[in-house]
């Protein structure tokens, strides 16, 4: 087929001297050079059809009316066309919960850190072998992570029990007599009177170090002091004491009174227990062996009795069947578990204060100050659970661990970055055409999978795209089935066809 019945139009045409290469495929040479072909006016500088003639600079005539619309706009601003400025803050905030719900959303999808995100790759370490002193400690720093897990879920566990430690309180009790004298002037005279004093401290409390003391009221939740009711009367032989809420803690008691006979005395104390402890019905107490427990304990008790008596019904689980001891205490041969709490609330009691049995010794020879002094064993909180509590508690350490850590997965991003660039900048030295191929075929694959783009753009730009013989075969099979639907149309027009 000759070149004439292949492009019946002289502009498809082949130039000479140019190969396949047709009018709307790439042609060397200036413009000018080629047939028949008249360069545009905008590809030698001239003006677009349709627009005003460029000056020199690049620029087009001045118009009268930009400048015009510019001053109105700019004198609109100070007139009563200009949006007034409450209206503006009004309008900004409106706008500001969006902006503000952008940068929320936009924080909840940055990603999180990982602790993958810390470890270098194998060639990192292979190009620069002093890494592996930070993978070294990265691997110790993992481990001593654990170790800090590990014990922060023991000291939680611990600190669900009540921490108590046993320690002992010395109460002194002391008591001074004053005879009474009369003033040298012949004033009035003082009869004499006698002051009790009740105070305590806790053994070995200064080996505790800079630990303020601890005040000797708080042990107590209070405090009764019984006189003769013989000497003092049915209304003044109590001194009471009690705690409130609005309480002054206190180094001790003093009681005065007037009086010069030895005096017996009962001093009530009673003890300040947190949690609640109660003392336990005698016959409960004898068979479970405790006198004095709080309620989770004594319930772990009767567990604890029940199991290794086995009591508990095999056929139905959630009863007991008591033996002949609980069937006395309980007075039922057989209850649910959730009846025992119930059942407990009348077997415990108030438990039983420290009493103290002193006699006020105003006669004789040691009647000017007599002391005594008592131990008793008290549960205070143990000290550790200051500390326990303080090291579970976030402190400035942790959060300058937080800001180096947030710097450590800063600096391997960039170590990572530095090393995709320096395989990217290595391949193209190793062998630069074949790089920039690849990486334009990559570019192209990326950019066609981000538009959504169908076929195959970058080559159907290309003259050479249509030559091939499946484009031919399809250009006649298009034409083909174009001439047989106008002809069914005559056909049918004419009425040659039904």
């Amino acid at each position: 087929m000759s070149q004439a019945s292949r492009f019946p139009n002289p502009m498809q045409r082949p130039y000479a001297g140019h190969g396949q290469q047709n009018y709307m495929g790439s042609m060397p040479g200036p413009p000018q050079q080629r047939p028949n072909f008249s360069p545009a006016p905008h590809m030698t500088g001239g003006p677009m059809p349709g627009q005003p003639p460029r000056f020199p600079g690049g620029q087009y005539p001045h118009n009268p009316h930009v400048g015009k619309t510019k001053e109105k706009s700019e004198k609109g601003k100070g007139g009563r066309s200009a949006i007034p400025t409450a209206l503006q803050h009004a309008l900004e905030s409106k706008k500001r919960p969006h902006m503000d719900k952008n940068m929320q959303q936009a924080n909840r999808n940055k990603k999180k850190p990982r602790i993958a995100d810390k470890i270098l790759s194998q060639k990192i370490r292979q190009l620069v072998p002093e890494s592996q002193a930070y993978m070294d400690l990265l691997a110790f720093e993992r481990k001593l992570d654990a170790t800090i897990q590990r014990k922060k879920l023991d000291i939680q566990e611990a600190l669900k029990r009540p921490m108590k430690q046993k320690r002992k309180l010395r109460i002194f009790i002391s008591n001074t007599f004053n005879p009474g004298r009369q003033d040298a002037d012949g004033g009035e005279e003082t009869g004499p009177w006698w002051e009790l004093r009740v105070e305590g401290r806790l053994l070995d409390e200064n080996a505790e170090g800079s630990k303020p003391k601890q005040k000797f009221s708080t042990f107590f939740k209070s405090l009764v002091i019984e006189l003769d009711k013989e000497l003092y009367g049915p209304d003044n032989h109590l001194v009471e004491w009690h705690r409130t809420a609005k309480t002054n803690e206190t180094d001790g008691f003093q009681v005065k009174r007037a009086g010069d006979q030895n005096v017996k005395c009962t001093v009530l104390l009673m003890l300040d227990y947190n949690p609640l402890k109660y003392k336990l019905d005698h016959r409960l107490a004898r068979l479970l062996g405790i006198h004095t427990e709080s309620r989770p304990q004594i319930i772990n008790a009767l567990w604890q009795y029940i199991k290794q008596h086995k009591l508990q019904d095999p056929n139905e689980r959630e009863f007991v069947n008591c033996d002949k001891f609980l069937a006395q205490i309980f007075d039922m041969p057989r209850l649910k578990f959730a009846e025992l709490p119930a059942r407990l609330h009348s077997l415990l009691m108030a438990p039983d204060p420290i009493v103290i049995n002193h006699t006020i010794v105003v006669e004789g020879p040691d009647a000017a100050k007599k002391a005594a002094a008592y131990d008793v064993e008290i549960e205070i909180d143990d000290p550790n659970k200051a500390q326990m509590n303080a090291f579970m508690m976030p402190s400035k350490s942790q959060q300058e661990i937080a800001a180096n850590e947030a710097k450590i997965y800063d600096t391997v991003e960039q170590i990572n970055s530095l090393k995709t660039s320096r395989e990217f900048y290595l391949s193209f030295s190793e062998n630069p055409q074949e790089f920039i191929t690849n990486w334009l075929i990559s570019q192209s694959r990326d950019l066609k999978t981000m538009t959504d783009v169908v076929g195959q753009p970058e080559e159907e730009r290309r003259a050479e795209f249509y030559y091939n013989a499946n484009i031919q075969e399809g250009v006649s099979r298009y034409f083909y089935n174009k001439v047989n639907e106008r002809k069914d149309e005559i056909e049918k027009h004419l009425g040659f066809k039904n």
